[in-house]
């Protein structure tokens, strides 16, 4: 780490309380966390000697982050070419059967990567509910590994899978497997033993969150009495959040779910519901009197099949965030994209262009999403006292140019590949776009190598052949 840094001469975009942005700014890190921030020449003068680094040309802001997305997701992108029940078929047998711990930490690895150079210094994925591994702690374990040795936080989401129990997963060794029958009991039991491998309550790198599966409509397989057992589970593992002190979130939330969780006394302030689609008044109302936090995902499946009301729900005093939901089947890590598909996705909706502005959606990948994270404390903002993530965007391009105004230019036009430096902590992670705590190409080949294995060992490889209707069809057929 370095122990004092000057980031002078860049446009600084605090996210503060006031919002400032301050032209020629400079920041000063100093022990991992921020020092000072204010004009380059009276920092300068403040702290002669200071090691610096250049901004100029450049944007300042603090490091993004993405509050929802799935572990494993990195590593079957596109899988099943375009149909999202074969995609769907091809996760639910390669996580729970074909995945090993080094899938988990070459996917991890690649997810942290990528995340990284699009300028994500604080994550969360799901590891728990719909397939994802807590039959062994060291699923979970790999996978922290890979963001820590990349250098990005992370929030990582044990949980239980969804019922009947008990769920079935595979150990591999080498070309054989045997069989695991994990009930719920061992799955709270792994979570125990991850919250206390992997929430880190002073240094803020490695968090845990503990996540519950959503019993909604429609899911195959979901009878009455299963979805009892789907409540019953949700309980458990919100209980056994609170008497841990950590986050609990749920994935797939739509209308009548909501009401449902709070009927459940799942709902609070250290709970974050991700999609939230289709939600009914009264939900919305639920969500914002708890203090309960939403992940939005505009660039999701979820959110094609209905739409997540984020405008109505910070106005009723909600914290939405906009999140990726991983790079599965079709997106990426890049924020800036979301932000952009967002703003388009609620004016769409109600035909007016003046609805989500950019500042308000740069909010929802920075300070609220900290919020939502229950971080804010922490990141989310350059202000003196918090952790010294910021991410460094180059605007001498010809997409941000002309340069009058560009508050506007970072949310519209930049993309993930702008970001030029990365720090997090105080640590240079990424500079001109070189990664400095890692090689590349072995995360790449680590990826190839594990995604290769875990086809083989679930049959899944038929998933990567490009279906006829890609080409000459308005619709895949």
């Amino acid at each position: 780490m370095t122990d004092r840094l000057l980031v002078v001469d860049g446009l600084v975009v605090t996210m503060d309380p006031d919002r400032r942005v301050i032209e020629g700014g400079a920041v000063l890190l100093e022990a991992g966390r921020i020092a000072a921030i204010g004009d380059t020449a009276a920092l300068r003068a403040r702290f002669p000697g200071a090691p610096e680094l250049s901004a100029k040309g450049k944007a300042v802001l603090p490091g993004l982050i993405d509050a929802h997305a799935h572990a494993g997701h990195t590593l079957v992108k596109t899988l099943g070419g375009g149909d999202s029940a074969k995609w769907a078929e091809a996760v639910e047998a390669i996580y729970p059967r074909g995945a090993t711990p080094d899938f988990w930490g070459a996917d991890g690895s690649l997810a942290a990567l990528e995340r990284l150079k699009a300028g994500v210094t604080t994550s969360l994925s799901i590891f728990g509910a719909y397939g994802s591994r807590t039959d062994e702690a060291s699923h979970a374990l790999a996978h922290a590994s890979g963001y820590r040795r990349v250098g990005v936080r992370h929030v990582i989401c044990p949980g239980a899978s969804p019922p009947p129990y008990p769920n079935t997963f595979f150990r591999w060794d080498g070309d054989s497997h045997e069989s695991l029958a994990v009930t719920l009991d061992r799955q709270l039991q792994v979570c125990e033993e991850l919250t206390a491998a992997l929430h880190d309550r002073q240094g803020a790198m490695s968090r845990v969150m503990l996540c519950a599966p959503v019993a909604f409509s429609g899911r195959p397989g979901v009878t009455a009495e299963i979805a009892a057992q789907y409540d019953d589970t949700a309980k458990q593992v919100r209980a056994l959040s609170r008497r841990l002190g950590v986050g609990f979130t749920q994935d797939g939330h739509k209308g009548g779910t909501v009401r449902a969780a709070a009927e459940a006394g799942l709902l609070g302030p250290d709970a974050l519901l991700s999609h939230c689609i289709d939600l009914h008044e009264d939900e919305i109302a639920l969500i914002a009197e708890s203090g309960t936090k939403v992940a939005h995902n505009p660039s999701a499946n979820f959110s094609i099949i209905g739409r997540c009301p984020a405008i109505e729900l910070m106005e009723a005093g909600a914290t939405v965030a906009i999140c990726s939901d991983g790079t599965a089947p079709d997106r990426s890590f890049d924020m800036f994209r979301h932000m952009f598909q967002a703003m388009h996705y609620h004016r769409r909706h109600f035909r007016d262009a003046k609805v989500l502005p950019p500042g308000k959606a740069l909010e929802m990948i920075t300070c609220d999403a900290a919020a939502a994270l229950g971080m804010a404390e922490e990141v989310g903002s350059l202000e003196v006292g918090k952790r010294a993530d910021l991410a460094i965007i180059d605007l001498r391009k010809p997409h941000l140019w002309p340069g009058d105004m560009p508050l506007y230019r970072l949310v519209c036009f930049a993309v993930g590949s702008d970001v030029d430096t990365v720090i997090v902590g105080g640590r240079i992670v990424m500079a001109g776009r070189t990664v400095l705590t890692v090689q590349e190409d072995e995360i790449l080949d680590d990826a190839t190598r594990e995604i290769g294995l875990a086809l083989d060992r679930s049959g899944m490889r038929p998933m990567t052949v490009t279906p006829e209707s890609f080409w000459k069809n308005t619709r895949y057929q």
